[in-house]
Order: structure tokens, then C-alpha cells, then sequence
């Protein structure tokens, strides 16, 4: 039986799902009994459509390209137009909502009233948006457990590197007491060209901004705000350690001089933007802050764009996990992995 799929927002994320959905359908059906079916899409700015039957993926990725707007998604019996983003959730016949909307990180909102609408309907939801994540973890994980849904949100972290999967599955048993990471590829790209290049914090991210890695405006980046609300998903989720946004320290990279950078070089160490939480007399406390690392720490190699984080296991020792950090198809898989998760669980059920 296919897996109904209402899609809220449909930007650049969105659209890499949708494209590994149409690329993958036959794989996924033989090699996991996976099938998909995009029945409903709301967009606030390309617009709304939705039809039981389900809508046809490349006819809605051709329509958006030529026209930008999913209005012009051809005539279908049956086909509504026009639902808002809380009708789409409430009303369609989708079993799990993507949630990819435009949210304000701060608040969480739209997300946070998205999932809330979702799970009070019994629909899972699976989501990139780190502000719900971050502001409402035990509020939203509550509700869905409470309503029977599945809330996944593994693109929160790490995109599709599997940064929460990861320990919950193959790390099971151990105590974790420490997270370090580098959970921001745009500061360890500009840290990285700093050292390799020897240029300056402010041609680093000059050069960082045209290829895309940060924005016009680059301060969640490289104020560590970005890294900050990781860190949070990271305690409460993996630590399962109730932690706020407003009790992390937090201080980012602007203060970094090409002087600091060559000092650490002649010291044999790199500068990162690292993100820890750590158990501390029964009490996780976390900061976001840069670090001189030694040469054998596993996160001093880490360059680029590249994310990593690192676990301190009881049982285990240290656990290294590096993968990339951002980018369409990437975090658009991070969505797969969550309903690949959710199709698993179904099928044990029905055995």
C-alpha cells in the first residue's frame, strides 16, 4: 500500500525529496517495499494543489521549472487548488506530512503549529526545520507519542549524515557523556581557507558567500546561532537531556584574526567552531564556541564544508562521524531516511 505524502513548502529541499522519490521508485519498491505517493503540495508562494488519486512527480517538477507555480499543474478530475498549509494537513488523505516551510528559526513557527495540526490528526511528520525541534522537543515528542504518530527529523543536524540515527541505532547501550562537533559547514570553510590560504576572516567569507555557503547575511553562521539550536536537538534527543536554546553559551568565529589562525598552524593546530554538550554532575552543559585543537583530535582534520561529530561512549571510546553537513539531494535523503523509518515500522506491525 502506498505511502501518502503532503508536502508543506517546496523549496529547494522539498523538490530534492520529490526528485529522489521519481529517480528511485523502482528501487526503493523492490529493495525496501517502499512506495511513495505526493498526493498534496502547499507552497506559500508557488501554491497549492491536491488530489487523492496522488499527483504525478515529474509532471509537478516540469510545471514548477517552466512556470514557477504549481497552479499550472494540468486539469485533473479531482484535483483541488487553493488549500492553506493547516487545510492540507487537516483534510488530504496523506499519512505523513513533509514539513520543508519557511520558518522563522527564533520562534519555530509555522513548523511548531504544522506538526501540532499533524499529530493531533495522527499524521506523522518529517522535517528539516530546526526551530521546532530546537524551541518544543518535549512539548511536540509528547503529542505525537500521545497520538500514535512518528516525528522524524534526522536533516535537523547533519543533513542526511546520520547524526541522530546513528547513535539511537548503532550505539545503543552506551552511555553517551560528551558530544563535540562541527556543525556548521560554513565556518569550517572559512576557518579552512583561513588556515590553507592564508587569507583574511573577511576574504574567507567573501569567497564563501559566492559559492553559496552563506548568506548575505551570515550572522546565524558565524555568531554560532546555527550550531547553537544543533546542540540543543543533540542533549535532548540523543543525551535525552531537557535543554534550552537560551542555556548554551554561545560565541562564534568574527573574532578569529589570520594571527590567530598562523600561531595555531606553528603550534601544530587548527581553529574550529565546535559545538559541545557534555554530562556535568547529573546535568548536560553546553557551549558553541571556537577551539585550538591538537593535531590527533578526530575534528582537526575535518575541512571545508564537511560536518563531524564526535561521541563519548562508556562502552565505546570515541565515535567519529563526518559527512556532509547541507546541499539538495543531501538533506532531501535525510527526509527518505525518516520515511524509510516509518515504512519499516509498518511492516512490522503488519507481520
Amino acid at each position: 500500500m502506498a505511502h501518502k505524502l503532503a508536502f508543506i513548502g517546496f523549496g529547494v529541499v522539498g523538490q530534492g525529496l520529490a526528485e529522489i522519490l521519481c529517480d528511485k521508485k523502482e528501487a526503493l519498491k523492490q529493495n525496501e517495499g517502499f512506495e511513495a505517493e505526493i498526493v498534496a503540495i502547499s507552497d506559500l508562494k508557488k501554491g497549492s494543489i491536491y488530489h487523492p488519486g496522488g499527483l504525478d512527480i515529474s509532471t509537478v517538477l516540469q510545471v514548477l521549472q517552466e512556470t514557477g507555480s504549481l497552479e499550472n499543474y494540468p486539469e485533473t478530475p479531482g484535483l483541488i487548488r487553493g488549500w492553506d498549509s493547516i487545510r492540507t494537513i487537516k483534510d488530504t488523505n496523506a499519512d505523513t506530512i513533509i514539513e520543508v516551510s519557511y520558518t522563522d528559526v527564533r520562534t519555530g513557527q509555522p513548523a511548531i503549529d504544522h506538526c501540532k495540526a499533524a499529530f493531533e490528526k495522527g499524521k506523522n511528520v518529517v522535517m528539516t526545520n530546526k526551530g521546532p525541534v530546537a524551541l518544543a522537543y518535549q512539548e511536540l515528542s509528547e503529542m505525537a507519542q500521545r497520538h500514535g504518530a512518528y516525528w522524524g527529523f534526522e536533516g535537523t543536524v547533519m543533513s542526511g549524515t546520520p547524526a541522530l540515527r546513528m547513535p539511537a541505532a548503532a550505539l545503543a547501550g552506551n552511555d553517551i557523556t560528551e558530544i563535540r562537533g562541527i556543525l556548521n559547514g560554513t565556518t569550517n570553510y572559512i576557518l579552512t581557507q583561513m588556515e590553507q590560504d592564508g587569507v583574511s576572516y573577511e576574504a574567507a567569507l567573501k569567497e564563501a558567500q559566492e559559492l553559496g555557503y552563506a548568506e548575505a547575511d551570515p550572522a546565524s553562521d558565524v555568531e554560532g546561532y546555527d550550531a547553537r539550536y544543533k546542540i540543543v536537538i543533540l542533549s535532548n534527543h540523543v543525551m535525552n537531556a531537557p535543554l534550552s536554546v537560551g542555556e548554551v553559551e554561545c560565541k562564534g568565529i568574527t573574532g578569529i584574526t589570520l594571527q590567530d589562525i598562523e600561531k595555531a598552524k606553528a603550534e601544530g593546530k587548527s581553529w574550529k567552531l565546535i559545538a559541545k554538550a557534555k554530562k556535568e554532575n547529573g546535568k548536560v552543559i553546553a557551549s558553541i564556541a571556537p577551539e585550538k585543537l591538537d593535531a590527533e583530535d578526530p575534528l582537526a582534520s575535518i575541512r571545508g564544508s564537511v560536518n563531524a561529530i564526535t561521541y563519548q561512549c562508556d562502552l565505546l571510546g570515541t565515535v567519529t562521524l563526518s559527512g556532509a553537513g547541507a546541499g539538495k539531494i543531501e538533506t532531501g535523503f535525510s527526509l527518505l531516511i525518516d520515511l524509510i523509518s516509518i515504512n519499516r515500522e509498518r511492516q512490522l506491525i503488519s507481520i
